[in-house]
């Protein structure tokens, strides 16, 4: 992992565990087993408890049996996550951003009570449900409706790209309320639910150590203590958005780094023309210079933002930003590190292409780049390009 700032000067002892701890569980029980199921399109589930023993689902959350951590410490954690695969830090993005930071911020005691201790020890797996088949990068023309009957809440919608989706006990389904013309609300549906079914999505060419899921609700019942009680509008899934794109600027700096150090060891070890490593070579060197400075700004940018968020000064615009360009370098990076092992970095021998491939979706999901180059261009003329 590329320091060349030495970053880790800023960090806490307890920061600097968290790195120590999470790297060495990715390196012993991660990088063994992760291109075996890639290639077979499966995810490892038996690491689960492991990650949950780590504190790693919902690391950043306080009480309840969470761990706590910074925002920075949340950072570090999937970003060696990452560096492991895509799949395992977005398993562990969305049980945590994505489901228990809304049930800890929006929930009712009871809800905090019943869904956050076992989701923190990987008891209850959740996933999110906002992306339907023709709403993705415009949330709000959703067609999941919820009617309330008195007695219960009936949700009846689909929704698709759906990671943990049949892993999960509980989704969290963001429904309009009423009817099309009705307000958004989240609800906690459990999975075994008469009505409820997860169909996984299969053939994917990105994010195959991954559950990728479609949820179909045709007149699910739930009770009426089901719904967020703390929140409504696109608010509520819009923080949860901006809550996982933080982790995921963090995220990608391990995919990065783990194409660098990989890229490194390869151009040192591979010999060419005239008996020199291809690493001697100015075209070569140029590119690793090029990568070790991308991959320090970004960096540089996910430690700032985690210091405005620890001071209650974030903006979803910053979010917006290392999320657009971290995301980029790091795939921009895998590129040039596949170029760089030739026709090896096409290979599973070598972890470049399923970064890569994952890559591809990370620059999708959470916000393409062209929606957050929009978001910051708002935010600089105060003027809307979305409509």
């Amino acid at each position: 992992m590329p320091d060349f700032f030495e970053l880790d000067r800023h960090l806490t002892p307890e920061e600097r565990e968290v790195q120590r701890s999470v790297r060495s569980f990715v390196d012993a029980r991660v990088m063994p087993v992760i291109s075996d199921h890639f290639e077979k399109g499966t995810f490892p589930t038996d690491l689960i408890g492991e990650i949950a023993e780590l504190g790693l689902l919902g690391c950043n959350l306080h009480g309840y049996g969470c761990a706590g951590l910074s925002e920075v410490g949340y950072g570090i954690a999937m970003q060696e996550l990452e560096r492991g695969d895509s799949g395992i830090r977005s398993f562990a993005s969305v049980q945590g951003s994505l489901v228990m930071y809304p049930i800890w911020a929006f929930g009712s005691e009871q809800q905090k009570e019943r869904y956050l201790p076992k989701m923190a020890k990987g008891e209850v797996i959740g996933c999110f449900g906002l992306t339907e088949p023709d709403a993705g990068s415009n949330p709000g023309i959703m067609r999941t409706v919820a009617i309330d009957d008195g007695d219960s809440w009936v949700i009846t919608g689909t929704k698709r790209w759906i990671t943990n989706g049949n892993l999960a006990q509980v989704a969290l389904v963001w429904a309009k309320v009423g009817g099309l013309d009705g307000v958004v609300h989240g609800f906690l549906v459990p999975t075994d639910k008469k009505g409820f079914e997860a169909r996984p999505i299969h053939k994917k060419m990105s994010l195959r150590a991954s559950v990728t899921s479609e949820l179909i609700m045709e007149e699910v019942r739930v009770p009426k203590d089901a719904i967020l009680p703390n929140v409504k509008g696109m608010k509520g899934p819009l923080s949860c958005l901006t809550s996982a794109r933080f982790g995921i600027a963090w995220g990608v700096i391990g995919a990065a780094s783990a194409c660098f150090d990989c890229a490194v060891d390869y151009a040192k070890n591979r010999v060419q023309f005239a008996g020199k490593p291809i690493a001697a070579h100015q075209l070569v060197q140029q590119k690793l210079a090029e990568m070790l400075t991308q991959i320090s700004c970004a960096q540089l940018m996910a430690l700032e933002v985690s210091r405005l968020k620890e001071e209650k000064k974030l903006r979803p615009q910053h979010v917006s930003m290392i999320k657009r360009n971290n995301v980029r370098m790091a795939l921009e990076a895998s590129r040039m590190c596949r170029d760089i092992l030739g026709g090896n970095g096409i290979t599973l021998e070598y972890p470049i292409m399923r970064h890569l491939t994952n890559l591809e979706t990370v620059y999708t999901y959470e916000g393409t780049h062209d929606v957050h180059t929009l978001i910051l261009g708002q935010d600089i003329t105060g003027i809307s390009a979305f409509e």
